[in-house]
C-alpha cells in the first residue's frame, strides 16, 4: 500500500510540475487542482475540446488548469450578475448532485437533480416548470435535452465540459473532469467561494467555513 501511495505522490507532483509551466492559476494552487483531479479527462478527444488540453498521457487527455481556472472565474463573474432565482443548475450524473445541492445553498440558484423532466424549461403546464434567465450544467452529453430546450428558448448556457464533450450549444465552456466526485466536489467549492466573492459576500482570499470534501459524495 505505501509503495501504491508512494507512485501516486511522484504522478502528483510531476503534474504539477507540468502545470506550472504553463501559468498561474488565482483561484487555488495548482497543486490543489492536480490533488482534485480537476485535470484528468478521458482517452477520447473532441474537435471542441483541443484548445483546452496541454498533453496526453498514459492514453488520458489532460486538460489545461490555467484555462479552468480562468474560466471559472469569468463563470463566477457572470452568474454573480443575476438575481438567485433566475440561474438554474442541473446536475443528473450521480457524483454532482451533492456539490450542485450545496452550491444552490450558498448561492440560492433554483437546482435541479437526477433526470430532469422534459418541458421544464419549454412547457409551462409542468410543476417543475422553470424560466431561469441562464443555466449551468454539468455534462453536455448528460444532459443534452435540457440543452436542447434552452436553445428553444434562447437561455444562454454554461457548461462543464470534459475532453469527450462537443460543445454544440454552450455558450460558455469550463474545461473540467465532469465525473469524477473529487473534481465535481472541488469545482463547484470553488465556484461558490468566487460567485460569493464577486457579490461581495466575501472578502478577497476568504472562503465559506466548509471544506471541499463536505461538497463530496462520500462512498460507503
Amino acid at each position: 500500500m505505501s509503495g501504491i501511495r508512494s507512485e501516486i505522490r511522484v504522478r502528483i507532483s510531476s503534474d504539477v510540475k507540468e502545470m506550472e509551466k504553463l501559468g498561474e492559476t488565482k483561484l487555488a494552487p495548482i497543486s490543489a487542482y492536480v490533488k482534485y483531479g480537476v485535470h484528468i479527462g478521458t482517452n477520447k478527444l473532441t474537435k471542441d475540446m483541443r484548445r483546452f488540453v496541454y498533453k496526453k498521457k498514459h492514453g488520458v487527455w489532460l486538460l489545461n488548469i490555467i484555462q479552468t481556472d480562468e474560466r471559472l472565474r469569468l463563470a463566477a463573474r457572470l452568474l454573480s450578475l443575476y438575481d438567485s432565482e433566475d440561474v438554474a443548475v442541473f446536475a443528473l450524473r450521480l457524483y454532482a448532485q451533492k456539490p450542485a445541492l450545496k452550491f444552490s445553498k450558498y448561492t440560492g440558484f433554483k437546482c435541479f437533480i437526477g433526470r430532469a423532466t422534459p418541458g421544464t424549461l419549454t412547457n409551462p403546464a409542468l410543476v417543475s416548470y422553470t424560466e431561469p434567465e441562464i443555466i449551468l450544467i454539468t455534462d453536455p452529453a448528460k444532459e443534452r435535452h435540457i440543452i436542447e430546450e434552452a436553445n428553444l428558448r434562447g437561455i444562454p448556457i454554461i457548461a462543464l465540459v470534459d475532453t469527450n464533450n462537443t460543445l454544440s450549444w454552450v455558450d460558455f465552456a469550463i474545461p473540467s473532469n465532469n465525473k469524477g466526485r473529487k473534481a465535481l466536489a472541488f469545482v463547484f467549492w470553488l465556484l461558490t467561494n468566487a460567485i460569493l466573492r464577486e457579490k461581495g459576500l466575501l472578502q478577497e482570499n476568504q472562503t465559506i467555513d466548509e471544506t471541499p470534501e463536505s461538497f463530496m459524495v462520500m462512498l460507503a
